[in-house]
């Protein structure tokens, strides 16, 4: 049911974005060189490799780390990058990694691999076996601001009250979440 109900719904939403996304496209392209979507490796489901795309809001060049490990992400931000970001929009192709099953709506959020750190625990949790969402119970509980353990805790709950309407729940709250920009370190 739950791939059912990614799938579908991950297909409505980018049929219905696709002008906004077309807007956006442009926005980028205008004030900042580089590619609009800025495809880089992720760790998914059972630690396998996928390529995640987002709306690119660094400028070309900028360091690929995680931005919780730089300095001050702010200096490689392009002109409308920390816009995409307080929003969420950088995150809409993601509807793509949902549609082909990479991703779902709803779990851990995909890593980068070198965040071993991170990438460590969820093994050791067996947060592992979770295929990543665009959105999450950590995401909810503080998105940026909660520490490693804390993100991993919150998806172990995840993992053990997984269901379809927690699911929905999750959903509806990261609406509210998204809209205040809470928990949004940059």
């Amino acid at each position: 049911m739950k791939r059912t109900f990614d799938f579908l719904l991950s297909f409505i939403c980018l049929f219905l974005l696709l002008p906004f996304l077309a807007l956006i496209a442009i926005a980028i392209k205008l004030t900042s060189q580089g590619p609009v979507v800025y495809w880089s490796e992720r760790v998914g489901r059972g630690n396998c490799i996928f390529a995640m795309p987002k709306l690119r809001t660094m400028q070309v060049g900028a360091p690929v780390l995680a931005t919780r490990h730089m300095g001050h992400p702010g200096q490689y931000l392009t002109p409308i990058g920390s816009f995409l970001r307080r929003t969420s929009l950088d995150e809409v192709p993601q509807l793509w990694c949902i549609l082909t099953g990479d991703m779902s709506f709803v779990g851990p959020r995909p890593v980068l691999v070198s965040e071993t750190d991170l990438l460590s625990l969820r093994r050791q949790e067996g947060v592992d076996c979770l295929t990543p969402g665009l959105t999450g119970w950590a995401q909810i509980n503080g998105r940026d601001l909660v520490t490693i353990a804390q993100k991993v805790a919150y998806e172990k709950e995840y993992m053990q009250r997984q269901s379809f309407l927690f699911d929905l729940y999750i959903i509806l709250l990261t609406i509210p979440n998204v809209l205040a920009k809470t928990g949004i370190s940059h």
